[in-house]
């Protein structure tokens, strides 16, 4: 388990350092390309090679290393649990989307983001629902859990908010994600209507919320008898990818495009960033077990969540 840790450890850094450098490329090499003309021949391949698959690369190592934590933190099952249908619903929804405008409004995938499932959507794109919507759900399920905790309410009503919260967290990193992703100079999708939100149709938002609450909802009900609330330590990983995947479409956004693009990203922090850390910052200090809860006690309002505390 030491060694799963460290590739942990790895893959997110490795995800962390490929974002730094997208950013680079996007933001400051792209508009000057006599830094890249100024380049040696390898330098400039490497340059190009980068350009061409480093969207593809940071997306599978994010996935990694969310993949390999869900799996040491909650175990193989909760986490196929919930991998399954982020990874299954979200295809389905983005194959339907570019097929028919239905629920995210007309738009295509362009190239850099690998292989394109059915021609139309690339196979990272899922993997990216995935990742940022368990550090989505799991932020939001934890701080409502310990916001919860003296009140009158049950696991089930938690977990029913939650999914709401955690959907809202998905969606508003897509409110930096879409104008940064179609717009910006170096665009990996384009909009084949053209919306009234900052170049997205309204119905793209409501896309996302239904797409992440539908997959969160359908974990959530696997994940029923599950005791589930996480550590603040243990959320350290989900908080800092959401965090820095919000931060790299917001650069772009705000570095790219014009001044009134700054409302969604302001709008975002609003509803995503903001919430997302305080999320975190409610949790509990002790790191807990996550284990199967008796079927009788599911349903049973303030049903003890810690099955064991393990202080550090």
């Amino acid at each position: 388990m030491k060694r799963l840790e460290i590739v942990q450890w790895v893959c997110l850094t490795a995800h962390l350092v490929s974002l730094v450098f997208g950013l680079a490329g996007l933001v400051i090499v792209l508009p000057h390309p006599e830094l890249v003309a100024d380049l040696p021949p390898l330098g400039q391949r490497l340059f190009q090679l980068s350009m061409a698959g480093g969207g593809m690369v940071y997306i599978l190592l994010g996935a990694i290393a969310v993949a390999i934590w869900g799996y040491r933190v909650m175990g193989g099952r909760p986490l196929a649990l919930f991998m399954v249908p982020a990874l299954g619903l979200s295809l389905l929804s983005e194959l339907v989307g570019t097929s028919t405008g239905f629920p995210f409004g007309h738009y295509a995938y362009l190239s850099g983001l690998g292989y394109k499932v059915a021609g139309l959507v690339p196979f990272t794109i899922p993997l990216s629902w995935f990742y940022l919507g368990l550090a989505a759900y799991l932020l939001a399920y934890s701080g409502l859990r310990a916001g919860f905790s003296r009140q009158r309410v049950g696991d089930g009503g938690v977990r029913l908010l939650a999914v709401g919260g955690g959907a809202v967290l998905l969606t508003a990193w897509d409110l930096v994600l879409d104008p940064a992703m179609s717009q910006a100079a170096f665009p990996f999708w384009y909009f084949q209507e053209v919306g009234v939100f900052f170049g997205m149709p309204y119905r793209n938002l409501l896309g996302w919320v239904g797409t992440g609450a539908i997959f969160m909802g359908i974990a959530a009900l696997f994940w029923r008898r599950l005791s589930l609330r996480l550590s603040r330590q243990q959320l350290v990983l989900p908080l800092v990818v959401y965090l820095m995947n919000f931060a790299f479409g917001a650069v772009i956004t705000v570095a790219q495009l014009p001044e009134p693009f700054g409302i969604p990203v302001r709008l975002g922090v609003l509803v995503g960033v903001i919430p997302a850390i305080l999320c975190w910052q409610m949790a509990p200090l002790a790191d807990v077990s996550i284990a199967e809860s008796p079927p009788e006690q599911d349903a049973v309002a303030g049903t003890p969540e810690l099955i064991s505390a393990l202080p550090k």
